[in-house]
């Protein structure tokens, strides 16, 4: 029998203590669907059949239209590198924006991408353990700010960020996906945090 979305989880786990690239995991505060629940119509939300096992899809899954399009919009912003932004930029100002919403979780992962694909693991590390105000380099600093400024208040971002990033060597497309990286991630840590927790490292 199918579980209502009504239902809590409760779980006792420890939270993370700090950000950390880390494994961290996550857990719900409402009960996803069961792997053996899901329809043709889910796993086609999911858009990748690995996706089943996490808790995370399985509950966005029960709107699996509008999973669909987030996961789209998602692959779209990371992994289409053909032009614009390098990967690690990309993870960077997803980081920076998970780092100021205090969603441990988002950042743990992207933090992992920046450092693998830009080679600076202890830059990403000072941006997780001192905050978005570290000095990081212009280039870097500049994404951060920028993601950052998305982050608090998306009208307050203009001229002068963008002013910012060209100067930091950014032309108009790598700009585009700073915004985007930011904007996505703004929204899907709120939602992240809205409908779970993230759990400590084992």
């Amino acid at each position: 029998m199918s579980t209502t979305l009504g239902s809590t989880l409760p779980d006792d786990r420890p939270h993370p203590e700090r950000f950390t690239r880390a494994d961290v995991g996550w857990t719900p505060h409402l009960t996803p669907l069961a792997e053996e629940e899901l329809s043709d119509r889910h796993r086609d939300g999911l858009v990748d059949a690995g996706r089943a096992k996490s808790d995370y899809f399985r509950l966005l899954a029960r709107d699996p239209e509008v999973l669909k399009a987030r996961t789209l919009v998602d692959k779209d912003i990371f992994y289409n590198t053909a032009e614009g932004l390098p990967r690690a930029d990309r993870e960077l100002s997803a980081t920076a924006a998970s780092r100021r919403n205090g969603c441990v979780f988002c950042a743990s992962v992207h933090s992992r991408f920046a450092a693998h694909f830009s080679k600076r693991a202890d830059d990403v590390d000072r941006l997780l353990d001192e905050g978005v105000t570290t000095e990081l380099g212009e280039r870097w600093d500049a994404v951060v700010s920028a993601s950052v400024a998305l982050t608090d208040t998306p009208s307050a971002f203009g001229e002068t960020d963008i002013e910012r990033l060209r100067a930091a060597g950014l032309d108009d497309l790598e700009i585009a996906d700073v915004v985007h990286g930011a904007a996505f991630f703004n929204w899907a840590n709120r939602l992240m945090l809205s409908l779970g927790r993230a759990v400590a490292p084992a």
